[in-house]
């Protein structure tokens, strides 16, 4: 189960840093409310989010920190008891780095700092695509378990 940990621990900390790396250098790079090209259908922006996801919640501030903070402390529970389960690692490796590099925003910044922008989609970084991957791969890891597990004996 250690294994399990360093993974998880592993994960987390390569999203940190290439989240709070990426919004460094969008920080530096782009003035605030600058667009530039990027790939076809991407640009890059500099935004700032003071709600969660897609700006939901705007003004939450302390409230969305607290909340935040409870479910990371929820997940790491449930790994805590969970570690053993095949690829588990993973999706709380992500939710956890995602976790903390937006964290690591409100904290610093009072806000999040938000770059990728998708024509149809509002603005996004690192961590919400890490924590986007974090919640598919947990309920897939969760319902691949669930479909594996030997059915009660009466």
């Amino acid at each position: 189960m250690t294994g399990a940990w360093v993974k998880a621990a592993l994960v987390a900390a390569a999203v940190v840093v290439a989240d709070q790396l990426t919004k460094a250098l969008v920080i530096d790079g782009i003035p605030r409310g600058e667009r530039r090209d990027f790939l076809p259908g991407i640009d890059l922006v500099h935004v700032r989010n003071d709600g969660i996801a897609f700006g939901l919640f705007d003004g939450g501030g302390w409230i969305l920190t607290a909340i935040t903070g409870l479910a990371v402390v929820a997940l790491v529970t449930y790994f805590a008891t969970h570690a053993g389960r095949p690829w588990l690692w993973l999706p709380t490796g992500l939710l956890v780095g995602g976790a903390i590099g937006n964290l690591t925003d409100r904290l610093r910044h009072g806000n999040v700092t938000d770059f990728i922008d998708l024509s149809f989609w509002p603005s996004f970084n690192v961590a919400d695509m890490a924590i986007t991957c974090g919640v598919l791969l947990l309920v897939l890891t969760l319902e691949n378990r669930t479909r594996h597990e030997p059915e009660p004996t009466n």
